[in-house]
């Protein structure tokens, strides 16, 4: 099986989005130089989703992607070109993903895999048909199997109908010719069938971590009093850790004893959205979320400090980025600064 030269990723931050959303990306820490102890610690795992253009493309902005090739995988043979494939040769437009397991699991990179596919799509994801556009995962770690069936089965519980997505051990995988290579980076405008809300939304969140992310974007929780930002008591303020809007001042800030951060109110109650929350069977309550990027924060009850007005923000850590009240000015919430005051705790 040819392995082809893997492609790393250069530096790819998320948009500041607050407080202008013409801010310049800002570059995350470049992926630092092959040494034998880094790519030991790598791992891959074989995605197709129809035109390995877009999918490579959304790939390079996940958290933990290293790095990527796309080819021609699972067909007979392992030489292959384009045009064989295109002629129904019966491989598939794949992508090697190579992933850093401490950042991200291959269980949340198959998540975000899934949220650009059809999977219920036969030969076919987007206006392209053939068998070729195929979907499929495809491990070379056996123990690897386990995971991917796993993540199938909690997207089969969500989708009314059969799933077409392949899954098995690679059997062959050709990588393509270099013009398809990093393709949408070389051409920006050009073909992609990936929804372009969901490139976006990549985009801006390429510098979630996993547990950022699931909390954001998948509403979950983070476990009590595990989040850094539970006993964070220095004058400050807290933003979306998604977009940087602002949402809870420090001066509103006190230890409720839930094992998360708790806010007596938001800085403005236009940053927060209000909606009824009933995934808890027999447990009615309000779900917190933020106005700007439609983050997930937490929940919202009446159990809080009656002198304060009677409310808890009970927040999840992994939403929320402080800004100490020393580096206010020069994150541009300078305007801010009189909402800050010294807690007493």
């Amino acid at each position: 099986m040819s392995r082809g030269n893997l492609r790393y990723i250069p530096g790819i931050g998320a948009r500041d989005l607050w407080p202008s959303h013409d801010a310049p990306i800002p570059p995350r820490p470049a992926v630092p130089a092959s040494t034998s102890t880094m790519l030991w610690s790598m791992h891959e795992i074989y995605l197709a989703g129809g035109c390995f253009w877009g999918v490579q493309h959304y790939l390079t902005l996940v958290r933990g992607v290293v790095g990527t090739e796309v080819g021609y995988a699972n067909g007979p043979g392992d030489q292959v070109t384009y045009e064989q494939v295109c002629a129904s040769s019966g491989h598939a437009e794949a992508v090697r993903v190579t992933y850093d397991p401490a950042i991200i699991t291959l269980s949340q990179l198959l998540d975000r895999f899934f949220e650009i596919i059809d999977p219920v799509a036969v030969d076919r994801q987007g206006h392209d048909v053939g068998v070729q556009y195929r979907t499929g995962v495809w491990w070379t770690a056996p123990e690897d199997a386990s995971v991917v069936q796993d993540a199938l089965a909690r997207l089969q519980a969500v989708t009314s109908a059969p799933l077409a997505v392949e899954s098995g051990p690679l059997t062959s995988f050709c990588p393509a010719e270099e013009s398809h290579q990093d393709y949408l980076a070389k051409n920006p405008q050009g073909y992609c069938h990936v929804n372009p809300l969901a490139m976006a939304h990549a985009a801006a969140t390429s510098h979630l971590t996993g547990l950022e992310y699931a909390v954001t974007q998948q509403s979950d929780t983070e476990a009590p009093f595990t989040g850094v930002l539970d006993h964070e008591f220095s004058p400050g303020i807290y933003v979306d850790i998604v977009s940087g809007q602002p949402l809870f001042a420090s001066s509103d800030k006190y230890d409720s004893g839930c094992g998360w951060p708790a806010f007596s109110r938001p800085i403005d109650a236009q940053s927060l959205r209000e909606l009824g929350d009933d995934t808890i069977p027999g447990r009615h309550r309000i779900e917190v979320r933020s106005t700007a990027m439609d983050s997930h924060l937490g929940h919202v009850f009446t159990d809080g400090p009656a002198d304060r007005g009677g409310l808890r923000y009970c927040i999840n850590s992994a939403a929320l980025r402080f800004v100490p009240l020393d580096d206010m000015d020069a994150a541009g919430y300078g305007d801010l600064k009189p909402l800050v005051q010294t807690p007493s705790v």
